[in-house]
């Protein structure tokens, strides 16, 4: 039972004992040059606030690009009960791809109306040669982990800053001896076995401003590879090329359980998925496990669209993993008890460009029989493609919205630009596997006095499968 804290004794706890989702706090970029925001959701169902923007904390500032969000501590600093570590989950960190600032918020005094810590400007990040922060993770140390894709001058660079946890400041750089990777993304960590694995997006000037199929062609402008560090010496210690199914390696996540040396990572461009492991002799290994194959159209630039996987998840028992394509449109459900054939239980189609109005059409297609028809919630259309996921701790709710990049929005969906985006929720069966789309939730990011906004990351108060990371304790 959980005790403790902060955070849960073990996933298993977290997904037997955590409450269900009353509140999330869901990043929002603006679009049209005003200012990005946290805005707090209510998704109690029998709240009269239901499916609405409670609270919107504006950032002051314009061109941050909020992207994605993590906690100041989390169950990897976790204790037994009846301890008192004086650590509490009450700050969530939001890092700036556009301007480097990372934004502390205090969700603790007043849940339902955050406000702001803390703000550390680009200038304390760019004294170490520093820029475009994404992922960020607490560690057990106290401290605060933040991957870094860029340097000053927007060129590649893998590296992570460190911030205190309680003072927020910057405390240098993680990587030692100048040992590190030639791009960064995200990352996850596993001290049991001495190993943290990032993965790669590619140069952050070139990226930053929309995407090119000859740039994902090029590997030194966008990555490829698993990185494995580490995680006592703070260095890398192996590489592995995935090849050209494996360009951009985007979201990774090792199992919950601590003691299972292995993971999996979504590859974008190719829409394929890698599962990672431990091998005998203490090195790693990966193998492609899911391969979306790609659609042969007309109307497009290209005479396949593959799907794009920005987004993978698992859940808390380590059963399913979840994986949109934003490009598609759909969102699909795996069990992946046989660790390394995942099996498709769940599939919905949201959005995308394969719609059966859309201006391309498709020629050939060996998953579909007939293009899918426009998703209608309360008389809304989704439109774009599927994109951030977030799972309840229960593994019962999956929320869902669409934005990538705005640069990248703006390119791909440039109707979401006008109308801004909506968040829907997917009704799931843990037990036997599946999905249906909940057509009485929808949150519109087109209302309000912000104008249209693009709805990234959502996270829950009391932490979620995405950003909480457990320690192996024998």
């Amino acid at each position: 039972m959980k005790s403790g804290g902060p955070g849960y004794a073990s996933p298993l706890d977290a997904m037997k004992y955590g409450p269900r989702e009353n509140l999330l706090y869901v990043v929002c970029i603006n679009p049209h040059g005003g200012e990005d925001l946290l805005a707090t959701v209510d998704v109690d169902p029998n709240s009269s606030q239901y499916c609405q923007i409670i609270h919107r904390l504006r950032t002051g500032n314009k061109n941050d690009e909020l992207h994605h969000s993590g906690w100041n501590v989390c169950s990897s600093i976790h204790c037994s009960e009846g301890c008192s570590n004086g650590n509490a989950r009450d700050k969530l960190v939001l890092p700036a791809l556009g301007s480097d600032r990372i934004y502390v918020v205090d969700v603790g005094k007043n849940p339902r109306a955050p406000e702001f810590h803390k703000v550390v400007e680009g200038t304390e990040m760019r004294k170490f040669n520093c820029r475009t922060p994404h992922t960020a993770h607490c560690l057990a140390n106290g401290e605060i982990m933040i991957s870094i894709m860029g340097d000053n001058e927007g060129n590649a660079k893998s590296d992570f800053i460190l911030l205190d946890s309680k003072t927020f400041e910057v405390k240098g750089t993680w990587v030692k001896n100048g040992k590190s990777a030639k791009f960064n993304y995200d990352f996850w960590y596993q001290p049991y076995f001495d190993v943290m694995v990032s993965t790669e997006w590619g140069v952050p000037k070139l990226f930053k401003h929309g995407y090119h199929k000859s740039h994902s062609e090029n590997p030194d402008i966008y990555g490829r590879s698993l990185n494995f560090f580490s995680w006592s010496k703070r260095e890398l210690i192996q590489t592995i090329n995935l090849g050209e199914d494996g360009v951009a390696p985007l979201e990774v996540r090792f199992l919950h359980n601590p003691q299972e040396p292995q993971g999996y990572v979504g590859c974008a461009v190719k829409a394929n998925v890698y599962r990672f492991y431990r091998k005998e002799d203490g090195t790693w290994a990966a193998d492609k496990v899911i391969d979306i194959p790609p659609k042969k159209v007309s109307g497009w630039d290209d005479p396949y669209i593959q799907g794009m996987i920005t987004d993978i998840l698992i859940s808390l028992d380590d059963k399913y993993l979840y994986l949109n394509n934003w490009l598609h449109g759909d969102v699909r459900q795996y069990d992946i008890t046989d660790r390394a054939h995942p099996k498709l239980t769940g599939q919905v189609f949201l959005g995308g460009k394969i719609l059966s109005d859309s201006d391309l059409h498709v020629l050939e297609d060996s998953e579909l029989e007939n293009q899918p028809e426009p998703v209608y919630i309360k008389g809304k259309r989704f439109a774009a493609g599927p994109q951030m996921m977030q799972l309840s701790l229960d593994g019962k709710r999956l929320y869902v919205t669409s934005s990538v990049l705005s640069t990248w929005d703006k390119q791909f969906y440039p109707e979401v630009i006008e109308t801004g985006t909506k968040m829907v929720k997917l009704d799931i069966d843990p037990d036997k596997g599946g999905m249906k789309l909940d057509e009485n939730f929808l949150v519109d990011f087109g209302e309000g006095p912000d104008g249209p906004l693009l709805a990234h990351e959502p996270r829950y108060p009391g932490g979620d499968c995405t950003s909480d990371i457990w320690l192996a304790r024998e």
